[in-house]
Protein backbone atom coordinates (compact mmCIF):
# COMPACT_ATOMS: atom_id res chain seq x y z
CA UNK A 1 0.00 0.00 0.00
CA UNK A 2 1.21 3.62 -0.61
CA UNK A 3 0.09 7.14 -0.35
CA UNK A 4 0.62 10.53 -1.95
CA UNK A 5 -0.42 13.40 -0.74
CA UNK A 6 0.41 17.05 -2.71
CA UNK A 7 -0.47 20.01 -0.79
CA UNK A 8 -0.34 23.48 -2.78
CA UNK A 9 0.51 26.28 -0.91
CA UNK A 10 -2.01 29.01 -0.62
CA UNK A 11 -4.47 27.28 -3.15
CA UNK A 12 -8.01 28.98 -3.24
CA UNK A 13 -10.17 26.23 -4.05
CA UNK A 14 -13.03 29.14 -5.67
CA UNK A 15 -10.18 28.96 -8.39
CA UNK A 16 -11.12 25.13 -9.39
CA UNK A 17 -13.38 23.89 -12.01
CA UNK A 18 -14.28 20.80 -9.20
CA UNK A 19 -15.24 23.77 -6.75
CA UNK A 20 -17.59 25.53 -9.55
CA UNK A 21 -14.84 27.68 -11.39
CA UNK A 22 -15.75 28.12 -14.73
CA UNK A 23 -12.02 30.15 -16.20
CA UNK A 24 -9.08 28.78 -14.63
CA UNK A 25 -7.61 25.23 -16.74
CA UNK A 26 -6.99 22.50 -14.54
CA UNK A 27 -7.04 19.20 -16.90
CA UNK A 28 -5.37 17.24 -14.17
CA UNK A 29 -6.58 18.28 -11.07
CA UNK A 30 -9.50 17.45 -12.88
CA UNK A 31 -8.41 14.08 -13.92
CA UNK A 32 -8.01 13.59 -10.27
CA UNK A 33 -11.24 14.74 -9.13
CA UNK A 34 -12.83 12.36 -11.66
CA UNK A 35 -11.45 9.32 -9.71
CA UNK A 36 -11.60 11.12 -6.26
CA UNK A 37 -13.85 11.97 -3.44
CA UNK A 38 -14.26 16.00 -3.30
CA UNK A 39 -14.71 17.03 0.14
CA UNK A 40 -17.31 20.28 0.01
CA UNK A 41 -16.61 21.40 3.59
CA UNK A 42 -12.77 20.91 4.83
CA UNK A 43 -11.45 23.47 6.57
CA UNK A 44 -7.77 24.68 7.96
CA UNK A 45 -7.23 24.51 11.64
CA UNK A 46 -4.14 26.44 12.48
CA UNK A 47 -2.44 29.02 9.91
CA UNK A 48 -0.64 30.07 8.27
CA UNK A 49 1.92 28.13 6.90
CA UNK A 50 4.14 26.14 9.54
CA UNK A 51 1.30 26.07 11.86
CA UNK A 52 -1.24 24.49 8.90
CA UNK A 53 1.45 22.21 8.47
CA UNK A 54 2.04 21.19 11.97
CA UNK A 55 -1.55 20.19 12.14
CA UNK A 56 -1.26 17.90 9.23
CA UNK A 57 1.83 15.98 10.84
CA UNK A 58 0.33 15.68 14.06
CA UNK A 59 -3.58 15.48 13.98
CA UNK A 60 -3.86 18.07 15.94
CA UNK A 61 -5.22 21.94 16.61
CA UNK A 62 -1.90 24.36 17.22
CA UNK A 63 -3.16 27.59 16.96
CA UNK A 64 -4.77 27.76 20.52
CA UNK A 65 -0.99 26.90 22.08
CA UNK A 66 1.66 29.01 19.95
CA UNK A 67 2.07 30.64 16.96
CA UNK A 68 4.80 29.79 13.77
CA UNK A 69 7.18 27.24 15.68
CA UNK A 70 8.96 23.96 14.84
CA UNK A 71 8.09 20.31 15.59
CA UNK A 72 8.01 19.88 19.24
CA UNK A 73 9.96 17.61 21.16
CA UNK A 74 6.88 16.07 22.56
CA UNK A 75 4.90 15.76 19.08
CA UNK A 76 4.00 12.59 17.99
CA UNK A 77 4.34 12.72 13.81
CA UNK A 78 2.74 10.57 11.31
CA UNK A 79 6.22 9.95 9.70
CA UNK A 80 7.22 8.73 13.37
CA UNK A 81 3.97 6.54 13.47
CA UNK A 82 4.51 5.29 9.86
CA UNK A 83 8.46 4.23 10.37
CA UNK A 84 7.56 2.40 13.65
CA UNK A 85 5.19 0.05 11.76
CA UNK A 86 7.48 -0.75 8.60
CA UNK A 87 6.23 2.39 6.15
CA UNK A 88 9.07 4.62 4.27
CA UNK A 89 8.33 8.53 4.45
CA UNK A 90 9.83 10.88 1.35
CA UNK A 91 9.39 14.76 0.98
CA UNK A 92 9.88 16.29 -1.81
CA UNK A 93 9.25 19.94 -1.65
CA UNK A 94 10.59 23.67 -2.71
CA UNK A 95 8.56 25.46 0.79
CA UNK A 96 11.96 26.83 2.42
CA UNK A 97 10.22 27.36 5.20
CA UNK A 98 11.05 23.61 6.23
CA UNK A 99 14.72 25.22 6.42
CA UNK A 100 14.23 28.36 8.12
CA UNK A 101 14.15 29.39 11.75
CA UNK A 102 10.86 28.68 13.19
CA UNK A 103 10.38 25.83 10.94
CA UNK A 104 13.24 23.18 11.44
CA UNK A 105 12.64 19.87 12.46
CA UNK A 106 9.95 19.12 9.89
CA UNK A 107 11.90 17.88 7.80
CA UNK A 108 13.88 15.42 9.99
CA UNK A 109 10.69 13.55 10.89
CA UNK A 110 11.02 12.09 7.64
CA UNK A 111 13.17 9.29 6.06
CA UNK A 112 14.51 10.69 3.39
CA UNK A 113 13.81 14.23 2.01
CA UNK A 114 14.18 16.97 -1.29
CA UNK A 115 14.77 20.21 -1.20
CA UNK A 116 14.47 22.47 -4.60
CA UNK A 117 15.62 25.64 -3.78
CA UNK A 118 14.91 29.15 -4.93
CA UNK A 119 11.38 30.16 -4.22
CA UNK A 120 10.56 33.41 -2.72
CA UNK A 121 12.97 34.73 0.03
CA UNK A 122 14.81 31.98 0.19
CA UNK A 123 18.74 32.77 1.18
CA UNK A 124 19.88 30.91 -1.92
CA UNK A 125 21.89 32.87 -4.64
CA UNK A 126 24.33 35.50 -2.83
CA UNK A 127 22.10 38.80 -2.53
CA UNK A 128 25.07 41.12 -2.99
CA UNK A 129 24.59 44.38 -4.31
CA UNK A 130 21.84 46.64 -5.22
CA UNK A 131 19.50 45.44 -7.94
CA UNK A 132 17.91 48.42 -10.67
CA UNK A 133 14.75 49.60 -8.79
CA UNK A 134 11.47 48.68 -10.90
CA UNK A 135 8.28 50.44 -10.65
CA UNK A 136 6.01 48.49 -9.04
CA UNK A 137 2.69 47.70 -6.89
CA UNK A 138 2.90 45.26 -3.71
CA UNK A 139 6.13 43.95 -3.51
CA UNK A 140 9.37 43.26 -5.40
CA UNK A 141 12.09 41.43 -3.25
CA UNK A 142 15.43 41.35 -4.07
CA UNK A 143 16.76 37.88 -2.91
CA UNK A 144 13.51 36.47 -4.91
CA UNK A 145 14.98 38.47 -8.23
CA UNK A 146 18.26 36.93 -7.41
CA UNK A 147 16.81 33.42 -7.55
CA UNK A 148 14.66 33.96 -10.34
CA UNK A 149 18.53 34.35 -12.49
CA UNK A 150 18.74 30.76 -11.92
CA UNK A 151 15.93 30.42 -13.83
CA UNK A 152 16.44 28.78 -17.71
CA UNK A 153 12.67 28.12 -18.49
CA UNK A 154 9.79 26.58 -16.84
CA UNK A 155 11.19 23.34 -15.71
CA UNK A 156 13.60 25.17 -13.77
CA UNK A 157 11.32 27.18 -11.35
CA UNK A 158 10.98 25.48 -8.26
CA UNK A 159 7.78 24.31 -8.39
CA UNK A 160 7.74 22.76 -11.70
CA UNK A 161 11.06 21.27 -10.42
CA UNK A 162 9.49 20.01 -7.18
CA UNK A 163 6.42 18.23 -9.11
CA UNK A 164 8.68 16.42 -11.62
CA UNK A 165 11.08 15.13 -8.58
CA UNK A 166 7.87 13.66 -6.65
CA UNK A 167 7.07 11.95 -10.54
CA UNK A 168 10.64 11.02 -10.87
CA UNK A 169 10.85 9.36 -7.39
CA UNK A 170 7.31 7.79 -7.61
CA UNK A 171 9.07 6.06 -11.17
CA UNK A 172 12.05 4.40 -8.71
CA UNK A 173 10.03 3.21 -6.56
CA UNK A 174 6.91 1.96 -8.29
CA UNK A 175 7.47 -1.74 -7.19
CA UNK A 176 8.22 -0.87 -3.91
CA UNK A 177 5.75 -0.70 -1.13
CA UNK A 178 4.67 0.70 2.16
CA UNK A 179 5.55 3.91 1.67
CA UNK A 180 4.13 7.54 2.29
CA UNK A 181 5.21 10.46 -0.07
CA UNK A 182 4.67 14.23 0.59
CA UNK A 183 4.78 16.64 -2.36
CA UNK A 184 4.64 20.29 -0.84
CA UNK A 185 4.91 22.72 -3.74
CA UNK A 186 5.70 26.68 -2.51
CA UNK A 187 2.97 27.39 -5.65
CA UNK A 188 0.56 28.93 -6.17
CA UNK A 189 2.00 31.41 -2.74
CA UNK A 190 3.48 34.49 -4.28
CA UNK A 191 5.32 35.59 -5.68
CA UNK A 192 2.91 34.91 -8.38
CA UNK A 193 5.61 34.67 -11.15
CA UNK A 194 6.19 32.28 -14.40
CA UNK A 195 8.24 32.20 -17.64
CA UNK A 196 7.41 35.22 -20.20
CA UNK A 197 5.60 32.28 -22.37
CA UNK A 198 3.19 31.66 -19.73
CA UNK A 199 1.45 35.00 -19.76
CA UNK A 200 -0.61 33.79 -22.73
CA UNK A 201 -2.50 31.36 -20.56
CA UNK A 202 -4.68 33.98 -19.29
CA UNK A 203 -3.64 37.43 -21.67
CA UNK A 204 -4.85 41.23 -20.45
CA UNK A 205 -4.11 44.12 -21.78
CA UNK A 206 -2.60 45.40 -18.32
CA UNK A 207 0.33 48.18 -19.33
CA UNK A 208 0.32 49.83 -15.67
CA UNK A 209 3.23 49.25 -13.29
CA UNK A 210 4.80 45.27 -12.14
CA UNK A 211 2.17 43.84 -10.12
CA UNK A 212 3.14 40.22 -9.29
CA UNK A 213 3.40 39.89 -5.35
CA UNK A 214 0.75 41.54 -3.47
CA UNK A 215 1.19 43.64 0.05
CA UNK A 216 -0.76 41.71 3.03
CA UNK A 217 -2.92 44.90 3.17
CA UNK A 218 -5.99 46.11 1.83
CA UNK A 219 -6.41 46.40 -2.25
CA UNK A 220 -6.24 49.94 -2.35
CA UNK A 221 -2.90 49.21 -2.56
CA UNK A 222 -2.88 49.09 -6.40
CA UNK A 223 -5.85 49.97 -9.15
CA UNK A 224 -9.04 47.77 -10.04
CA UNK A 225 -7.28 46.83 -13.33
CA UNK A 226 -3.72 45.90 -11.21
CA UNK A 227 -6.02 43.70 -8.71
CA UNK A 228 -7.64 41.81 -12.04
CA UNK A 229 -4.23 41.24 -13.49
CA UNK A 230 -3.10 39.69 -10.22
CA UNK A 231 -5.67 37.47 -10.44
CA UNK A 232 -4.88 36.50 -13.72
CA UNK A 233 -1.05 36.23 -12.98
CA UNK A 234 -2.63 33.74 -9.84
CA UNK A 235 -4.23 31.52 -12.11
CA UNK A 236 -1.61 31.19 -14.12
CA UNK A 237 0.60 29.78 -11.64
CA UNK A 238 -2.27 27.48 -10.66
CA UNK A 239 -2.56 26.17 -14.51
CA UNK A 240 1.56 25.84 -14.71
CA UNK A 241 1.29 24.16 -11.69
CA UNK A 242 -1.44 21.84 -12.55
CA UNK A 243 0.50 20.74 -15.86
CA UNK A 244 3.37 19.33 -13.58
CA UNK A 245 0.89 17.79 -11.52
CA UNK A 246 0.11 15.70 -15.07
CA UNK A 247 3.74 14.23 -14.90
CA UNK A 248 2.87 12.43 -11.51
CA UNK A 249 -0.79 11.20 -12.72
CA UNK A 250 0.88 9.57 -15.83
CA UNK A 251 3.41 7.50 -13.91
CA UNK A 252 0.12 6.44 -11.67
CA UNK A 253 -1.28 5.34 -15.11
CA UNK A 254 1.70 3.50 -17.03
CA UNK A 255 2.15 0.97 -13.69
CA UNK A 256 -1.07 1.21 -12.69
CA UNK A 257 -0.57 2.35 -9.05
CA UNK A 258 -4.26 3.37 -8.50
CA UNK A 259 -4.99 0.08 -7.42
CA UNK A 260 -2.68 0.71 -4.20
CA UNK A 261 -2.76 3.90 -3.76
CA UNK A 262 -4.29 6.73 -1.66
CA UNK A 263 -3.33 10.07 -3.99
CA UNK A 264 -4.88 13.39 -1.66
CA UNK A 265 -4.54 17.07 -3.45
CA UNK A 266 -4.98 19.90 -0.45
CA UNK A 267 -3.48 22.69 0.41
CA UNK A 268 -2.55 24.64 3.56
CA UNK A 269 -4.81 27.34 3.15
CA UNK A 270 -6.35 29.76 0.32
CA UNK A 271 -5.46 33.66 -0.49
CA UNK A 272 -7.67 36.46 -0.83
CA UNK A 273 -7.13 38.44 -3.94
CA UNK A 274 -9.30 41.67 -3.39
CA UNK A 275 -12.72 40.06 -2.27
CA UNK A 276 -14.06 42.26 0.01
CA UNK A 277 -11.03 44.89 -0.36
CA UNK A 278 -8.06 42.25 1.02
CA UNK A 279 -5.63 40.82 0.18
CA UNK A 280 -3.30 37.97 0.67
CA UNK A 281 -3.71 36.22 4.32
CA UNK A 282 -3.18 36.76 8.36
CA UNK A 283 -4.16 40.06 9.08
CA UNK A 284 -8.33 40.54 7.90
CA UNK A 285 -11.17 38.03 9.95
CA UNK A 286 -10.92 34.31 8.85
CA UNK A 287 -12.82 34.04 6.18
CA UNK A 288 -13.61 31.06 4.16
CA UNK A 289 -11.33 32.29 0.86
CA UNK A 290 -8.75 31.40 3.20
CA UNK A 291 -10.22 28.86 5.23
CA UNK A 292 -12.07 26.90 3.88
CA UNK A 293 -9.78 24.73 1.46
CA UNK A 294 -10.21 21.97 -1.37
CA UNK A 295 -9.27 18.58 -0.19
CA UNK A 296 -9.88 15.58 -2.25
CA UNK A 297 -9.03 11.74 -1.70
CA UNK A 298 -8.89 9.10 -4.54
CA UNK A 299 -8.94 5.67 -2.89
CA UNK A 300 -7.80 2.53 -5.11
CA UNK A 301 -10.46 1.19 -7.13
CA UNK A 302 -11.94 4.44 -7.81
CA UNK A 303 -13.09 5.46 -11.04
CA UNK A 304 -15.82 7.86 -10.60
CA UNK A 305 -16.50 11.63 -8.11
CA UNK A 306 -18.21 11.51 -5.53
CA UNK A 307 -18.52 14.69 -2.95
CA UNK A 308 -18.35 14.51 0.95
CA UNK A 309 -20.48 17.87 2.40
CA UNK A 310 -19.83 16.72 5.70
CA UNK A 311 -17.51 18.58 7.74
CA UNK A 312 -13.71 17.84 7.87
CA UNK A 313 -9.96 19.21 9.04
CA UNK A 314 -6.72 19.38 7.85
CA UNK A 315 -5.80 17.37 11.11
CA UNK A 316 -7.89 14.48 9.58
CA UNK A 317 -5.35 13.53 7.00
CA UNK A 318 -2.66 11.91 9.82
CA UNK A 319 -5.39 9.42 11.14
CA UNK A 320 -6.84 8.83 7.64
CA UNK A 321 -3.38 7.49 6.38
CA UNK A 322 -2.87 5.46 9.30
CA UNK A 323 -6.31 4.01 8.84
CA UNK A 324 -5.58 3.40 5.33
CA UNK A 325 -2.51 1.84 6.52
CA UNK A 326 -4.20 -0.19 8.99
CA UNK A 327 -2.43 1.29 11.55
CA UNK A 328 -4.12 2.04 15.21
CA UNK A 329 -3.48 4.78 17.42
CA UNK A 330 -2.23 3.02 20.50
CA UNK A 331 1.21 4.09 19.57
CA UNK A 332 0.39 7.65 19.57
CA UNK A 333 1.22 9.50 23.38
CA UNK A 334 -0.71 12.10 22.86
CA UNK A 335 -4.74 11.49 21.75
CA UNK A 336 -5.38 12.95 17.91
CA UNK A 337 -8.18 15.45 17.29
CA UNK A 338 -8.61 14.36 13.97
CA UNK A 339 -11.00 11.96 12.71
CA UNK A 340 -10.15 8.88 9.70
CA UNK A 341 -11.82 9.99 6.74
CA UNK A 342 -12.39 6.29 5.24
CA UNK A 343 -15.93 6.07 6.85
CA UNK A 344 -17.45 8.90 5.08
CA UNK A 345 -15.99 8.16 1.69
CA UNK A 346 -17.05 4.80 2.12
CA UNK A 347 -20.36 5.74 3.28
CA UNK A 348 -20.48 3.96 6.72
CA UNK A 349 -20.58 7.14 8.51
CA UNK A 350 -22.36 10.63 7.98
CA UNK A 351 -20.30 12.91 9.91
CA UNK A 352 -17.08 13.25 11.99
CA UNK A 353 -17.55 16.27 13.36
CA UNK A 354 -20.21 18.46 14.65
CA UNK A 355 -17.87 21.42 14.38
CA UNK A 356 -14.02 22.59 13.58
CA UNK A 357 -12.19 25.14 14.95
CA UNK A 358 -9.62 27.31 13.11
CA UNK A 359 -7.92 30.32 13.21
CA UNK A 360 -4.05 32.31 14.23
CA UNK A 361 -2.36 32.16 17.25
CA UNK A 362 -3.47 35.01 19.42
CA UNK A 363 -5.91 36.35 17.30
CA UNK A 364 -10.04 35.82 17.01
CA UNK A 365 -10.47 31.96 17.37
CA UNK A 366 -13.69 30.74 14.51
CA UNK A 367 -16.06 28.22 14.84
CA UNK A 368 -18.31 26.61 11.68
CA UNK A 369 -20.96 24.03 12.47
CA UNK A 370 -21.93 23.76 8.78
CA UNK A 371 -24.88 26.57 8.98
CA UNK A 372 -22.83 29.24 10.90
CA UNK A 373 -19.26 30.73 11.19
CA UNK A 374 -19.09 32.80 13.84
CA UNK A 375 -15.59 34.54 14.66
CA UNK A 376 -14.64 35.29 18.36
CA UNK A 377 -12.84 37.78 19.45
CA UNK A 378 -10.75 38.75 22.56
CA UNK A 379 -13.27 40.85 25.18
CA UNK A 380 -10.91 43.20 26.19
CA UNK A 381 -8.68 46.06 24.12
CA UNK A 382 -5.53 44.42 25.19
CA UNK A 383 -6.12 40.74 24.43
CA UNK A 384 -5.07 39.66 27.32
CA UNK A 385 -4.75 37.09 29.17
CA UNK A 386 -2.58 35.45 26.30
CA UNK A 387 0.39 32.58 27.02
CA UNK A 388 2.35 30.99 24.20
CA UNK A 389 3.98 27.11 24.71
CA UNK A 390 6.90 25.80 23.42
CA UNK A 391 9.88 23.78 24.19
CA UNK A 392 11.92 25.09 20.75
CA UNK A 393 12.73 28.70 21.66
CA UNK A 394 12.23 29.81 17.81
CA UNK A 395 9.51 31.04 15.29
CA UNK A 396 9.27 32.49 12.27
CA UNK A 397 12.60 34.17 11.17
CA UNK A 398 14.11 34.46 14.91
CA UNK A 399 14.58 33.00 18.04
CA UNK A 400 12.85 33.88 20.97
CA UNK A 401 16.11 35.89 22.45
CA UNK A 402 16.30 39.26 24.20
CA UNK A 403 15.76 40.78 21.11
CA UNK A 404 12.16 39.61 21.19
CA UNK A 405 11.11 39.24 24.55
CA UNK A 406 11.30 42.08 26.51
CA UNK A 407 11.37 40.64 30.20
CA UNK A 408 12.81 37.34 30.34
CA UNK A 409 11.92 36.86 33.48
CA UNK A 410 8.32 36.68 32.91
CA UNK A 411 8.96 33.42 31.28
CA UNK A 412 8.76 29.98 33.28
CA UNK A 413 9.13 26.73 32.55
CA UNK A 414 7.00 23.29 33.77
CA UNK A 415 4.33 20.72 32.28
CA UNK A 416 2.00 23.23 31.34
CA UNK A 417 -0.27 21.70 28.56
CA UNK A 418 -3.01 19.33 29.56
CA UNK A 419 -2.10 16.28 27.37
CA UNK A 420 1.81 16.36 27.87
CA UNK A 421 4.11 16.39 30.85
CA UNK A 422 7.14 17.73 28.57
CA UNK A 423 8.16 20.79 29.97
CA UNK A 424 7.40 23.74 28.15
CA UNK A 425 8.17 27.83 28.01
CA UNK A 426 5.58 29.62 29.20
CA UNK A 427 6.10 33.12 27.57
CA UNK A 428 3.09 35.42 27.79
CA UNK A 429 1.77 37.61 25.27
CA UNK A 430 2.91 40.97 27.23
CA UNK A 431 6.65 40.41 26.56
CA UNK A 432 6.92 39.22 23.07
CA UNK A 433 7.63 40.84 19.92
CA UNK A 434 6.26 39.35 16.46
CA UNK A 435 8.42 39.13 13.57
CA UNK A 436 5.25 38.98 11.50
CA UNK A 437 3.19 41.89 12.29
CA UNK A 438 0.28 40.18 10.81
CA UNK A 439 0.07 38.19 13.75
CA UNK A 440 -0.16 40.75 16.63
CA UNK A 441 -3.40 41.18 17.43
CA UNK A 442 -3.24 44.02 19.41
CA UNK A 443 -1.97 46.05 16.83
CA UNK A 444 -4.78 44.98 14.55
CA UNK A 445 -7.55 45.42 17.47
CA UNK A 446 -9.30 48.37 15.63
CA UNK A 447 -9.69 47.08 12.37
CA UNK A 448 -10.58 43.39 13.49
CA UNK A 449 -11.77 43.84 16.93
CA UNK A 450 -15.55 43.04 16.52
CA UNK A 451 -17.14 39.12 16.93
CA UNK A 452 -19.42 38.38 13.96
CA UNK A 453 -21.79 35.84 12.71
CA UNK A 454 -22.67 34.73 9.49
CA UNK A 455 -25.35 32.08 7.99
CA UNK A 456 -23.60 30.00 5.49
CA UNK A 457 -26.70 28.38 3.50
CA UNK A 458 -28.46 32.10 2.65
CA UNK A 459 -25.30 34.49 2.68
CA UNK A 460 -21.98 31.95 1.48
CA UNK A 461 -19.68 35.06 0.81
CA UNK A 462 -19.89 36.22 4.57
CA UNK A 463 -20.88 39.33 3.54
CA UNK A 464 -23.72 40.37 6.19
CA UNK A 465 -22.94 39.50 9.48
CA UNK A 466 -26.33 38.44 11.74
CA UNK A 467 -27.33 40.42 14.92
CA UNK A 468 -28.96 37.63 16.24
CA UNK A 469 -28.18 37.57 20.60
CA UNK A 470 -29.67 34.46 20.98
CA UNK A 471 -27.77 32.15 18.16
CA UNK A 472 -24.02 34.13 18.90
CA UNK A 473 -24.78 32.61 22.45
CA UNK A 474 -25.28 29.25 21.07
CA UNK A 475 -22.43 29.64 18.83
CA UNK A 476 -19.88 30.64 22.13
CA UNK A 477 -21.57 27.47 24.15
CA UNK A 478 -20.58 25.51 20.88
CA UNK A 479 -17.15 27.40 20.94
CA UNK A 480 -16.31 26.53 24.60
CA UNK A 481 -16.97 22.88 23.96
CA UNK A 482 -14.84 22.35 20.90
CA UNK A 483 -11.78 24.08 22.82
CA UNK A 484 -11.77 21.67 25.73
CA UNK A 485 -11.96 18.88 23.04
CA UNK A 486 -8.73 20.54 21.38
CA UNK A 487 -7.48 21.09 24.85
CA UNK A 488 -6.81 24.69 24.83
CA UNK A 489 -5.17 26.53 27.70
CA UNK A 490 -7.20 27.64 30.30
CA UNK A 491 -6.31 31.59 29.50
CA UNK A 492 -8.07 31.30 26.19
CA UNK A 493 -11.49 30.92 27.92
CA UNK A 494 -10.47 33.82 29.87
CA UNK A 495 -9.41 36.16 27.02
CA UNK A 496 -12.49 35.36 24.81
CA UNK A 497 -14.96 36.00 27.74
CA UNK A 498 -16.24 31.96 27.22
CA UNK A 499 -16.85 29.69 29.81
CA UNK A 500 -15.06 26.79 30.19
CA UNK A 501 -17.51 23.57 29.99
Amino acid sequence: MKTIVILMDSLNRRFLPAYGNTWVRTPNIDRLAARSCVFDNHFVGSAPCMPARHDLLTGRIDFLERNWAPVQPFDCTLPYILRKHGFFSHMTTDHYHYFHLGGENYHAVFDSWDLIRGQETDVWASNLGALPERDHYGQDEAQYRYNRMRFCDESEYPSPKTLRHAAEWVEEHHEDDNWFLLVDSFDPHEPFDYPDEDAAEYPDDYQDKLYYWPEYADSSQATEEAVEHLRRRYATLITMSDRWLGRMLDVLDRHGLWEDTMVVLTTDHGIMLGEKQFMAKNYMPCYNEIYQIPMMISLPGMTHTTRCSALTQNIDLMPTVLDFFGIGQEDCWHPLHGESLLPLISGEQEAVHDTVIYGVFGRQVNICDGRYTYFRSAVRPDNQPLCLYTAMPTTIWHYWDRDHLTDISSIQAGPFLSYTEYPVFRIPNTITKFANASQDFAERYEVIGQSMLFDLQHDPQQEHPLDDPALEQQMCMKLAQAMKRHDSPEEQYIRLGLERP
